[in-house]
């Protein structure tokens, strides 16, 4: 079929149709793992050839150039196809922080807390080869021929910051788009284009419908801002990226390094990891060991299998899953929501999961709410009075009172009153003779009933250690290699990673989890952050309508830096410099993956874990909790001693960009287990605002949190 029909056709359904329905993408399929999309609906027979080719595409061996180039013909330029487009950009060339070391494109130079798909010195001599194929006085597309007139003289600059766009794609934190404004578009070809030598029927502004629809600025970059170099200068070294452009070989996986290295041995910013590629012309790596999911061998749409990936580089010991039936929606409010959809109900998110409704728990005012309502209103789950007498879930969750444990489901058995972390799970003995019970506390994500949530471990008393270093401090203030290690040495974990002199005689804190931690080592040893200096001792803020009164006595520390208007995070009580993610799961799925597994609760920690992997910039680092409102909370933190507004701003955007990537469903999160069952995050950064001067340093408290929070490079700790 002519383009040019399927193009008049998806116009005419763009115009009347508000269902355009959407590619969902894939990962990986059979025989070589390979990427492949997944078809939710199809409305006309000219999107389902279309989308055929796309699916042909990926579901052979990656190695038919003829079907690549019918891809790039038919689907890289169909403007209905954003979604798949985005999606696909994502595994090939995911957005990564940072531009640098351009030659030709250096207006893009020195950018380090902007997105990028392909930053490198091969798209920067492409940009320029392709100015020189414009110089003729045509521009190709697959699909259309523009001529234009001589772009020497005509807007060279623009041309150029066009050329490299194209090349170098810039890419927005939230949608990840990376086509150019549809009003430059549409200026340029007034300008510059050869108008009388247009084809036949088109305009600067239907080439432009064609080519860049928008001028929706979450969607489309603005060509302004690289018509001048950069304004930074040298304070871009407030923000590294080790991993861009990428230093490892083709076979192995970059990640930032935040282990440290022994005293005296050479230290990089960044590791390279054995990995497993995700089909033979795919770019994308995971790191050996981890689990993937992908669809299932049969292609079936909603079915996926979990796999490993193995030491021979490829993915092995795979496991079926049940199929998610993409087709059924939800009912709300007498209204149909198909599944992905998300939506707001009051004050809180929703979002529809394969016909199961997944809404936040927070509880709300509306502008119909009685003044007894308000005037009682806690903000707390059901009302519940903002006392402060903890009590510990069998998930391993603190709660701040019985009531609230009550209010998220659980019965009286459940709890019991004291902290989590107050408990010596070690205490009834529950190991053999020839075995040592060692705390292990977590929060499980999991049903417990059917996976349990043990908060110890048993290991023999005979340990055979390996010589990786990953170290950790004990109860008498030692260090040791590894875990296995001291505990074969017969001590006690006090916390992960090098011992702290200043860990030594810290005073307790309180983490934003509503635990008492002996030290700010400890607590981020767990992946938690301070919220305040002593013992827990107050319910915090939850929402815009909540009483302050409760965290009254509690003595904040002063900001990190005057440049920040900052975030209080769900339950906590203090202000804080990050970029916080509030994020909805699954738990069916969770409970899923953990059968076809290794059986084992699903936590908090791995969740955290995982999504750290994807913050590319060691100057921000990830924490988190599991909130009373059941959602999981991930804060980045700039983790210099005193952040500089820039690097404040790197942290927002990574969270921007982990928001986006969860929202969308992208292969490039979505494919790692557990991240599959995450549906829907909300976003909120604590925006930088420009310093008036120095600004003084900050106290002792705060200098204390800072370095400890201090991981760049060297001081770099926790595996978790």
């Amino acid at each position: 079929m002519l383009f040019s029909v399927a193009l008049a056709e998806m116009k005419r359904l763009k115009q009347n149709s508000k269902a355009l329905d959407t590619l969902w993408c894939g990962y990986v399929m059979k025989h070589l793992p390979q990427m492949t999309f997944i078809l939710k609906a199809s409305l006309t027979e000219v999107l389902l050839e279309l989308r055929e080719l796309c699916t042909k595409l990926y579901s052979m061996s990656w190695g038919n150039t003829q079907s690549w180039q019918e891809f790039d013909r038919f689907c890289e330029y169909n403007p209905v196809e954003v979604s798949m487009l985005t999606c696909l950009a994502d595994v090939r060339e995911p957005c990564q922080l940072g531009c640098r070391n351009l030659t030709y494109c250096t207006n893009f130079n020195n950018r380090p807390t902007e997105l990028f798909r392909s930053c490198n010195a091969q798209s920067d001599q492409g940009a320029m080869n392709d100015m020189k194929l414009w110089e003729k006085g045509s521009i190709k597309m697959p699909f259309i021929n523009i001529p234009v007139l001589d772009i020497k003289k005509c807007q060279p600059e623009m041309w150029k910051a066009i050329a490299c766009a194209l090349q170098i794609k810039p890419c927005h934190s939230k949608s990840r788009g990376s086509v150019i404004c549809k009003s430059d578009c549409v200026e340029i070809l007034k300008r510059c284009g050869d108008q009388n030598k247009f084809p036949e029927d088109h305009t600067a502004e239907s080439i432009c419908e064609l080519l860049s629809p928008t001028d929706d600025l979450e969607n489309c970059i603005p060509l302004d801002t690289y018509l001048r170099p950069s304004t930074l200068g040298n304070i871009v070294e407030e923000v590294t990226h080790p991993c861009n452009p990428n230093p490892c070989p083709a076979n192995e996986l970059c990640e930032v390094n935040r282990k440290g290295c022994p005293s005296g041995d050479p230290c990089l910013p960044y590791s390279c990891v054995q990995g497993c590629k995700l089909g033979e012309a795919s770019d994308f790596i995971v790191r050996q060991g981890t689990l993937i999911q992908v669809p299932s061998s049969a292609g079936e749409v909603g079915c996926y299998k979990i796999c490993s990936c193995g030491h021979s580089g490829l993915l092995e010991n795979c496991m079926e899953m049940h199929c998610i039936d993409l087709q059924k929606s939800c009912i709300v409010g007498g209204k149909r929501k198909s599944h992905g959809t998300s939506f707001n109900i009051d004050c809180n998110v929703c979002s529809c999961f394969a016909g199961n409704l997944v809404c936040s728990t927070r509880l709300c005012l509306s502008e119909h709410s009685s003044e007894d309502d308000r005037r009682t209103f806690t903000g707390l789950p059901c009302n519940c009075a903002d006392q402060f007498v903890p009590v510990c879930g069998q998930n391993g969750r603190t709660y701040p009172s019985a009531c609230i444990a009550r209010c998220v489901g659980l019965q009286d058995h459940q709890f019991e009153f004291g902290s989590c972390i107050s408990k010596d799970p070690c205490n009834s003995n529950p190991c053999s003779k020839n075995q040592r019970c060692i705390p292990r506390p977590q929060v499980c994500l999991t049903t417990f009933d059917k996976f349990g949530c043990s908060q110890y471990e048993c290991l023999p008393r005979q340990l055979t250690c390996d010589l990786v270093r990953d170290p950790v401090c004990d109860t008498n203030h030692m260090e040791h290699s590894n875990l296995c290690t001291l505990y074969q040495r017969g001590k006690s974990l006090l916390y992960k990673g090098p011992c702290q002199p200043f860990c030594r005689a810290s005073e307790p804190i309180c983490g934003h989890n509503g635990e008492t931690y002996s030290s700010v080592c400890a607590a981020y040893s767990d992946r938690v952050a301070v919220d305040y200096y002593g013992p827990c001792q107050a319910v915090g803020v939850l929402s815009e309508y909540s009483s302050v009164a409760e965290c009254a006595a509690v003595k904040c520390p002063l900001l990190s830096a005057a440049e920040c208007k900052p975030i209080i995070p769900p339950g906590a009580c203090c202000p804080l410099c990050a970029g916080m993610l509030r994020v909805l799961y699954d738990k069916e799925k969770l409970d899923t993956i953990a059968k076809v597994t290794n059986k084992k609760p699903i936590t908090v920690l791995e969740i955290l874990q995982k999504i750290r992997t994807h913050v590319s910039v060691p100057q921000c680092d990830v924490f988190g909790y599991f909130s009373i409102e059941s959602e999981i909370v991930i804060l980045i933190i700039p983790v210099d001693h005193y952040p500089k507004a820039l690097q404040i701003e790197a942290c927002n955007k990574e969270a921007e960009k982990i928001e986006s990537l969860i929202n969308s469903d992208s292969p490039t999160l979505a494919s790692h287990v557990p991240l599959s069952a995450l549906i829907i995050s909300q976003v909120q950064v604590s925006s930088s605002v420009p310093s008036a001067g120095t600004g003084a340093r900050p106290p002792y408290h705060s200098r204390l949190v800072l370095l400890s929070l201090g991981l760049a490079l060297h001081m770099v700790w926790t595996r978790n």
